[in-house]
């Protein structure tokens, strides 16, 4: 056995929300890992028919929503929005986002303690919590919950225990294709169970978001042993029936019932430790297609929905109030069957953004695109208002100082036009460079699947044009991008990033130059931020930034000083060099009919972090 220690302090990267740049981001990752490329429990339905609901029997009170394809109900397994939505409902953690806003409150857990040096947590599970299948939640059943998620081949996310929060663990050396590697020792994690009810967790490290990351359905509790996927179980189910038709968790809500392709519904659980739903079910119909989710939406089928970008008129929203959360009120209408529904825009944490391979795109046709851009033209014209123009990478409400902090910062620093497009500066840098009409620069182009983002593109190609860059546009599947991006073979994309935890690290590991290198087994990002040419003294500058936030990870004043500070550095770094160009941060926009007689509208962490046990329905 390595005498080693996983430490969170390597901040692999993996770690992190992949989002498909889409103007309804409807490929986004949704706070929890990249959106389901990997094979899934549904095939994707792509018809342009509207299903029809099934109905619900007796008097039961149904709240229906739409869905995508869902891949797994497992929690460690899950990486994107369709299953997460559902797997909230039925798993409960030890903690929760309080209505999806940044704000932490307890959940299986009634109280915790932190140590002085913040690397030993110790949390008091509630008296009269169970599972769906009656069993007390004990201690050991996070113990096992939480082994899963460091030892399971099914998990997708060992590094959120590993190395994000860093909880101690050993190491062992195994043998794979012939190399040596250290990898996770099985039964070695630093969480015990002190009696049936106290669990303690130790840290290599403090870690600053250690709560909010706990939040995380990932860290959901399971009875211990109900499957066999580690060493000494052998599992009650049979995990693949766990994962796809026979879920056990702790939640308000059971599986009721899931057709692969077409629907699936939870139903209330009886006497739940917290109180119980206000509903007797949720029911989500799998639509992936904008029109017959539209139809469906406009047949009354849906309490609750999201308007496709292409159906969604602007001049149709009436604003009534903005609460301090920035949530903006009203309502929307008439809609096509002559109703007038409720409405919500929430400035969710999010940013997206072109990213340009630094080794293949020269820093003068970089400055130029930045050049030729107009944020708020983009958001205006081509996303139809669903966002606020982005100069940084951080979101404006985790940004240090806040949003008027990130507005300030923004008009005094932005070099490449806030609110306008400077294109002279761009003819002029490209001129500096040597570039001219006899000596002109090819530039590859490579977008998701969105008819958004294809006209932002368009916009950019004729801008460019007399800047002496011919830019060739071309779109790609969304795993493609992806896979093309870690290998290297990219020279400008678009992707967005959707936060794991509420906080610009989250973000900023992303222009963290050594984790942008694509020669690397995991890139975060796919900008080669690494050149030899004048741009190094920006990467080195993020580079020191970016050590700095590793070396002041601790949940205190000082830490939180001397990190606000390094991101402001890493984000001034980017402007220089032009690794990213943000575009946006979107506003996620909800709306319902008089049906849904209590809704409380989620925070910044979006609905899919949201229980919908307080729902009430009106029928």
């Amino acid at each position: 056995m390595a005498d080693t220690t996983t430490s969170r302090r390597k901040f692999l990267a993996a770690t992190g929300s992949v989002a498909g740049a889409t103007a309804l981001a409807g490929c986004s990752g949704g706070g929890s890992g990249e959106t389901d490329t990997e094979t899934g429990m549904d095939e994707e339905m792509g018809s342009d028919e509207t299903p029809t609901p099934t109905e619900s029997s007796g008097d039961q009170t149904t709240f229906n929503r739409v869905n995508s394809t869902l891949t797994t109900f497992d929690p460690i397994e899950a990486t994107g929005t369709a299953s997460g939505r559902v797997i909230r409902q039925m798993f409960d953690t030890l903690l929760i986002y309080e209505n999806a806003t940044t704000t932490i409150t307890n959940q299986l857990a009634t109280d915790f303690e932190v140590s002085e040096d913040f690397t030993t947590y110790t949390f008091t599970l509630a008296e009269d919590a169970t599972f769906h299948n009656g069993d007390d939640v004990t201690a050991s059943d996070i113990v096992y919950s939480w082994e899963r998620l460091a030892q399971s081949d099914n998990s997708s996310r060992a590094y959120f225990i590993l190395d994000s929060i860093g909880v101690t663990a050993e190491t062992e050396t195994v043998t794979q294709d012939g190399e040596e590697t250290e990898q996770y020792a099985p039964g070695s994690l630093g969480v015990e169970a002190v009696d049936e009810k106290t669990l303690r967790m130790e840290l290599t490290a403090p870690f600053h978001a250690t709560l909010q990351m706990m939040a995380y359905t990932s860290f959901a509790a399971v009875p211990e042993g109900i499957v066999g996927d580690i060493e000494g179980y052998e599992g009650d189910i049979e995990r693949d029936a766990f994962a796809s038709s026979n879920p056990v968790g702790a939640g308000p809500f059971e599986l009721e019932n899931y057709e692969s392709g077409t629907e699936v519904s939870v139903t209330a659980v009886d006497d739940h430790y917290r109180g119980g739903a206000n509903i007797d079910r949720v029911h989500w119909q799998v639509i992936e297609k904008d029109q017959p989710s539209y139809n469906y939406a406009m047949n009354r089928n849906a309490d609750l929905f999201e308007f496709p970008t292409s159906f969604y008129e602007p001049n149709k929203v009436s604003v009534e109030e903005t609460d301090a959360a920035g949530r903006a009120l009203g309502s929307y209408g008439e809609i096509r069957n002559g109703d007038t529904v409720n409405y919500v825009g929430v400035p969710t944490i999010n940013s997206f953004y072109v990213g340009f391979n630094m080794e293949s795109v020269p820093k003068a046709v970089r400055k130029a695109v930045a050049y030729v851009a107009n944020q708020e033209l983009f958001i205006n014209e081509v996303f139809k208002g669903r966002g606020s123009a982005a100069y940084h990478h951080t979101p404006p409400s985790i940004y240090p100082g806040g949003a008027n902090e990130y507005t300030a910062h923004a008009e005094e620093g932005y070099p490449y036009g806030v609110g306008e497009a400077l294109q002279e500066e761009a003819v002029r840098v490209m001129e500096e460079a040597g570039y001219g009409p006899d000596n002109r620069f090819t530039l590859q182009w490579t977008q998701y699947e969105s008819d958004s983002w294809l006209q932002m593109a368009n916009i950019l190609r004729d801008r460019l044009s007399s800047a002496y860059v011919d830019m060739e546009i071309e779109k790609a599947p969304f795993s493609s991008l992806l896979s093309r991006g870690r290998s290297g073979n990219l020279e400008v994309y678009t992707l967005g990033w959707i936060a794991d935890w509420p906080a610009p690290d989250n973000f900023l590991q992303l222009l963290n130059p050594p984790q942008t290198d694509t020669s690397s087994s995991a890139p975060v990002s796919y900008i080669n931020w690494n050149s030899e040419e004048a741009e190094v003294s920006a990467a080195q500058q993020a580079t020191d930034a970016y050590q700095t936030v590793r070396e002041n990870q601790a949940p205190t004043d000082a830490g939180q000083q001397a990190r606000n500070e390094a991101y402001v550095r890493i984000e001034e770094a980017n402007w220089e060099d032009v690794g990213f160009l943000p575009i946006y941060h979107q506003i996620k926009e909800y709306f319902w009919y008089d049906t849904v007689s209590e809704f409380s509208p989620p925070g910044g962490m979006d609905l899919s972090r949201l229980q919908f046990d307080s729902i009430e329905l009106d029928k």
